[in-house]
């Protein structure tokens, strides 16, 4: 009983081929853009930080109600959050 050989089947959509994976290796997976959102995150990043520092009392037995600012409490975690967001989205983007 002889058997037939078999063909290879096609590649399914999307799935990139050996020789599509070849020529796209000299290519970068971020675009300027990306890095651009990037160092942006970054900057927020370190822009909340700095601004949730300080509201040290100078000393132990006295109360500073500056520890609950807005700056403190409000603006400089929504600037975190927001940093952590663009980051995410600079990853996720597809680059141009």
């Amino acid at each position: 009983m002889a058997t037939k050989p078999v063909k290879p089947a096609a590649p399914a959509k999307g799935v990139a081929t050996t020789k599509e994976v070849k020529a796209d290796s000299g290519e970068f997976a971020f675009g300027k853009i990306n890095f651009r959102l990037l160092l942006i995150s970054i900057g927020l990043l370190v822009l909340g930080f700095i601004l949730m520092m300080g509201g040290k009392a100078d000393s132990p037995d006295v109360f500073n109600p500056d520890v609950f600012s807005f700056r403190r409490i409000t603006l400089a975690p929504l600037i975190v959050m927001i940093g952590y967001g663009v980051g995410v989205y600079a990853i996720i983007k597809k680059a141009d």
